[in-house]
């Protein structure tokens, strides 16, 4: 599927090799118990890292299943709907324009009399047709349809040799893993010279080389901010969990990541801004002009124009449109002459981006030919060589029914026997023609269509709209439809561009028009592509959505492509990097806002390690910058601290809920560092105000009347900097998250128990080196604890909409 599963960090995280080896030069200065409680941490610290692994997996293992593509299959009397592993041999594959093959197959000839074979992307276009045929697992069925008997099935496969070959394959990292590796490996580099210099200085200095290494080791700790991949790797992975839980499909990180900076929201109209429900609203004879409504019985002159339009649509569509013609057709002419299931199709002509029309070409039960075509009204009067009046009191017909908001087909029949010009036979005579225009047509009518605005666009359209996010329309229409249903929606008004139109526009004049241009009329799929590009030359972040084969190269050129979950293609959704589950415009929208909580949330959470980080290493440089300076915060008192910071980072930060605010600004640009000015500054502030009252304590213990002898000194030192450590810990998180949220009290509150349970229990502040403090003491602790987190709130909280913003 794409999804990159988090790397099994365990016991080989950076953290714990370090503690790791705290622990052997312990063992080594003859102090095991302080070895084995840093194993203890180790242990810790892993299961924790393990269980939040595992909740990731465990959310990428259900994206897996739902992203898995299915097949449609008949397994003996029955027509199921299975994923690829349920297949078995023997199973009947249903194929039809826009399947990805779940299994190796071959064609079946007695359920092909009907088709006109299939075309297959395999790397090269090809086509079977033939009884026996090998079809390969993977492929895409590019047009026509058909069965076929699985012959193979999973790893047996051709496509499951393939891949084997490729399981180790790894996607790229993404824009913030990048980031946070480029800083994570900057932060290790400086760590290793501190480190070294360390252990230089205070070997030389006491001769006591084992110390001054388990001093170095201990600055690496304080320095090194390893918490960084872990948490961007969390956020991501449940990001994804939660656009499912809204119907929206994450077939990787990555697409997680996108979401806060998309600029243009560029949708298909049909099903995603309506309910893709058609129905038939009215027909219109002609050249008799007779007219149809909904619930009126149908008279005698429109018969032939519903039966024609039923021969120019597929037999079980998949399109809404020849749906609702095929159940006005039940409704009006069941058990008519005017039906025909017998009749045996000779020939499908698609459309073509030239010729707006669909077409076919049956044989009667006399032998006759008879070909059936719909599609634009333009197309089909250019079709019908119509011209002059003619020409006008048709497409003024069509424009009274597009001003409705109605979207409006012609239908026309070829005239056998009948020329335009000197050369044309009867199609009896030249079998099928190859193209349209070799034949004669008269027009029959016009069908106008209704698809329904969902009643939740509007709202999401403005909510859009809010946050800074264009919403662009592309749809198959005509215009006046197109404008009708724009309006209804609230995109803002404007000229409409049609296809035709875009087709002879520069690239130049195509990015400049779309700066004005919210609507685009009669765009045929492969225009989507020239669209996107265009938005993309203006530097605009783009996220399209698509549905059908033609759509996929866009959805793969879109900054972020989406699909449609119940009508997409496995094509279309394959090369998008979202999958709208229920195909609606309001779950994009969802989608939109989720994306900049996450974002929010992930700023939230690195700038508050940056902040707790600073003390921390702070401290940890004291024995560098002060030579004679003993060793502070030791390896066990910063492993405790991660028991703080991590749960924090991945437990509070990842499920603070979202502010309306975020909508209500711009979107983060791309190119936004992933550590800006003013979340830089923050940290720096936070961990400076800690950092001065923890230098303060230090002054104060050295300098307090009574403490004579050193070791005393230093172990308050440690102590009283320890247990202001713990309760900054968790008051950050106060600060830097949601103050008024249960979850960030709870978070806040890690840092507090630990340091009660520090004053409770006596044998544990004998392992962790620490020494009880006098109430006087534990109460100055307190205070300074509070003045810290005071003076660390003049920091610019930066809100969610600075967030948003991209500033960080």
């Amino acid at each position: 599927m794409g999804h990159k599963r988090l790397p099994s960090l365990g016991v080989l995280e950076p953290t714990n090799l370090l503690l790791l080896a705290c622990a052997v030069i312990y063992g080594l200065i003859g102090e095991p118990v302080d070895g084995a409680i840093l194993l203890m941490f180790v242990v810790g610290i892993s299961l924790l890292d393990g269980l939040q692994q595992l909740r990731s997996n465990r959310a990428l293992a259900e994206l897996a299943r739902l992203s898995a593509p299915r097949a449609r299959v008949r397994r003996g009397d029955t027509e199921l709907e299975l994923a690829a592993a349920e297949l078995q041999l023997g199973d009947l594959l249903r194929l039809e324009e826009g399947d990805r093959v779940a299994a190796d197959a071959e064609l079946c000839q007695s359920e092909l009399q009907q088709s006109v074979g299939l075309w297959l992307d395999e790397s090269l276009p090809v086509r079977r047709e033939a009884a026996g045929e090998r079809i390969l697992a993977g492929s895409l069925v590019t047009s026509g349809r058909g069965w076929a008997e699985v012959t193979a099935i999973g790893a047996a496969s051709e496509l499951g040799r393939i891949g084997r070959s490729l399981a180790t394959v790894e996607p790229p990292p993404t824009r913030l893993q990048r980031h946070t590796r480029r800083l994570t490996a900057r932060l290790t580099l400086l760590a290793l010279a501190l480190c070294a210099g360390l252990a230089l200085i205070q070997g030389s200095l006491s001769g006591d080389w084992p110390r001054a290494l388990l001093a170095a080791l201990a600055l690496a700790l304080a320095v090194l901010p390893n918490e960084i991949p872990v948490v961007l790797s969390l956020f991501l992975a449940l990001g994804s969990l939660r656009l499912a839980r809204i119907g929206v499909l994450a077939r990787w990180p990555a697409a997680v990541e996108s979401l806060g900076s998309a600029t243009v929201l560029a949708v298909d109209k049909t099903g995603t801004l309506t309910e893709n429900r058609m129905a038939v609203q009215c027909l219109l004879s002609w050249p008799q002009q007779a007219p149809w409504q909904a619930g009126e019985p149908l008279s005698e002159p429109l018969h032939e124009l519903l039966e024609m339009a039923v021969l120019a649509s597929r037999g079980d569509p998949v399109d809404a449109m020849e749906r609702a013609i095929q159940r006005l057709a039940s409704e009006q002419l069941g058990g008519s002459e005017h039906l025909h299931p017998d009749w045996p199709l000779q020939r499908e002509y698609p459309l073509q981006s030239d010729l707006l029309v669909f077409s076919r070409l049956w044989k009667d039960s006399g032998g006759s030919w008879c070909l059936a075509a719909k599609g634009a009204p333009e197309a089909i009067v250019d079709l019908c060589h119509l011209d002059g009046d003619e020409r006008q009191a048709l497409l003024n017909a069509v424009s009274q029914l597009a001003g409705q908001g109605l979207r409006v087909l012609a239908v026309a029949r070829g005239l056998d026997g009948e020329a335009l010009g000197e050369g044309h036979r009867s199609l009896a005579a030249q079998g099928p023609p190859e193209r349209l225009h070799d034949v004669p047509f008269a027009p029959l009518g016009l069908i106008g269509l209704a698809d329904p605005l969902r009643p939740e666009v509007p709202e999401a359209i403005r909510a859009a709209q809010g946050a800074g996010v264009r919403v662009v329309m592309i749809t198959g229409d005509g215009p006046l439809t197109a404008r009708s249903i724009a309006d209804r929606a609230g995109l803002p008004p404007g000229p409409v561009l049609c296809g035709d139109d875009l087709e002879l526009m520069t690239a130049a004049a195509l990015a400049s028009a779309t700066e004005r241009i919210s609507v685009f009329a009669r765009v045929m799929p492969q225009q989507k592509l020239a669209l996107v590009r265009a938005l993309q030359q203006r530097g605009e972040v783009v996220a399209m959505t698509g549905d059908g084969v033609n759509d996929a190269p866009a959805l793969k050129a879109a900054d972020i492509g989406v699909a449609m979950g119940r009508r997409g293609t496995a094509v279309a959704r394959e090369a998008a990097d979202l999958v709208l589950l229920d195909d609606t415009f309001a779950a994009l929208v969802a989608a939109l806002a989720l994306g900049r909580r996450i974002d929010s949330n992930l700023h939230r959470a690195l700038g508050y390690t940056l902040a707790i980080h600073l003390p921390i290493a702070a401290l940890g440089l004291l024995p560098l910058l002060v030579p004679g300076q003993p060793l502070l915060l030791l390896p066990v008192h910063i492993a405790l601290l991660h028991l703080v910071i991590d749960p924090a980072c991945t437990l509070v930060f990842e499920a603070l809920p979202g502010d309306a605010a975020l909508m209500r600004v711009p979107p983060r640009p791309p190119q936004a560092p992933l550590f800006g000015p003013r979340l830089w500054r923050r940290a720096v502030i936070q961990g400076t105000a800690v950092m001065l009252v923890a230098a303060g304590l230090l002054i104060w213990a050295t300098i307090r009347p009574g403490l004579a002898v050193p070791a005393d000194t230093v172990a308050i030192q440690r102590s009283m900097v320890f247990a202001l450590l713990l309760l900054t810990s968790g008051g950050l998180v106060w600060l830097n998250a949601e103050r008024r949220s249960a979850l960030t009290l709870a978070g806040a509150g890690i840092g507090l128990g630990l340091w009660l349970l520090t004053l409770c229990l006596p044998g544990l502040q004998q392992l962790l080196g620490l020494v009880p403090l006098p109430a006087s003491l534990n109460l100055l602790v307190l205070l300074a604890s509070a003045l810290s987190l005071l003076l660390a709130a003049a920091a610019p909280r930066g809100g969610r909409q600075r967030h948003a913003a991209g500033e960080g």
